[in-house]
């Protein structure tokens, strides 16, 4: 017997579930029964988790009955069937989806920047930011909290890992149909060479780059790049706060990047700036352009924490900032900022 708290992680066959299970295999071992939860057609897989194989069962009422902590990383419209369930049923949810993000009665958690508010929850559901928001939001987090941010201007480089195993699929796809070949030379080569099935991308994505993630919303916008302003404005507190955004994909596998604007209201140095960075939990600090030191994909794919460089004042405005930052989208970008949220619930259930 033990009087740790039982968690569930729904979604766990899938790609941030697998990560997931990595996550909770390496970190402080604060659970009780971990049980694995799908769709029906993964029940019955057997997956490892704290080096113990474990049967994946169905989601279903039953399969949530007796949780404490339910981890959701499940496409939108299964997290708004079930989460309210698994809630209902006295678990806590911590949702990775996009269902209950802008919710005013749930949370927006990032543990290093708003910890606080994982213990307002009148839905019993926590939600975990999006992962172009949070492959950013620590670093940005960090600065705000020492000089008081008054605008960000951002453009993402978007890993394909993001648009989940069919964006991963399509560029290895893509890549053997170009690899060997002198295509890219000349308009419209790499389009007759992939054909017409671009996969989850408005257009091919080897020997390429997108300027679109998302949906189309108002005034040319697209769904991603509302996301980033809308949840950057709720984490920090700030509704008011003007961010611009241009999301783009890059052929990169794993581990977005953003290129980011940020203005404050006082102001900056680049001293003061790489001291906070240094010292900022969930930050590594890469900064050194004259020996070739900034961070890129290749550099921070498989690690948790935000990596940031080439750390400037703007040229034209002694108040602003301009940084290059990078982080995996699955782990921080996903299922590590899930894990460590149900940390914090798991820490509140032990002294309640």
């Amino acid at each position: 017997m033990t009087d740790k708290p039982t968690l569930a992680v729904v979604g766990a066959t899938g790609a941030v579930g697998a990560v997931m299970l990595q996550i909770l295999s390496q970190h402080a071992d604060v659970w009780g029964e971990i049980r694995l939860v799908a769709s029906p057609r993964s029940a019955g897989r057997k997956l490892v988790v704290r080096g113990e194989e474990t049967e994946v069962l169905a989601l279903s009422e039953e399969a949530l009955e007796g949780v404490d902590v339910a981890m959701f990383d499940v496409p939108d419209d299964v997290a708004a069937q079930w989460a309210p369930v698994a809630a209902a049923k006295g678990a806590v949810v911590v949702d990775n989806s996009a269902a209950f993000r802008m919710d005013p009665d749930v949370p927006l958690v990032v543990p290093e920047v708003n910890p606080h508010a994982v213990r307002v929850r009148p839905r019993g559901i926590v939600a975990s930011p999006n992962c172009t928001t949070l492959s950013m939001i620590v670093a940005v987090g960090a600065l705000h909290a020492e000089f008081g941010l008054a605008g960000l201007v951002v453009s993402s480089y978007q890993a394909v890992s993001g648009a989940g195993r069919g964006g991963v699929d399509t560029l290895r796809t893509q890549l053997s149909l170009v690899a060997g070949t002198e295509l890219g030379t000349h308009p419209g080569d790499v389009r007759r060479a992939v054909g017409d099935d671009t996969g989850p991308f408005a257009a091919p994505i080897a020997l390429n780059v997108v300027p679109w993630a998302g949906s189309l919303a108002d005034d040319g916008w697209s769904s991603e790049e509302m996301k980033v302003r809308a949840e950057s404005r709720k984490i920090l507190d700030r509704p008011g706060l003007p961010v611009s955004v241009t999301c783009v994909r890059v052929p990169v596998l794993t581990t977005h990047s953003l290129a980011v604007h940020a203005r404050f209201e006082n102001e900056v140095s680049v001293d003061r700036a790489h001291e906070i960075l240094a010292t900022a939990p969930g930050v590594v600090l890469f900064d050194n352009p004259a020996a070739g030191e900034f961070p890129t994909p290749a550099d921070v794919v498989g690690t948790d924490p935000t990596w940031v460089g080439r750390v400037r004042r703007s040229l034209d405005d002694p108040t602003a900032l301009e940084l290059f930052v990078c982080g995996d989208n699955l782990r921080k970008g996903a299922a590590l900022n899930t894990a460590q949220i149900a940390e914090l619930v798991a820490a509140e259930i032990g002294t309640a």
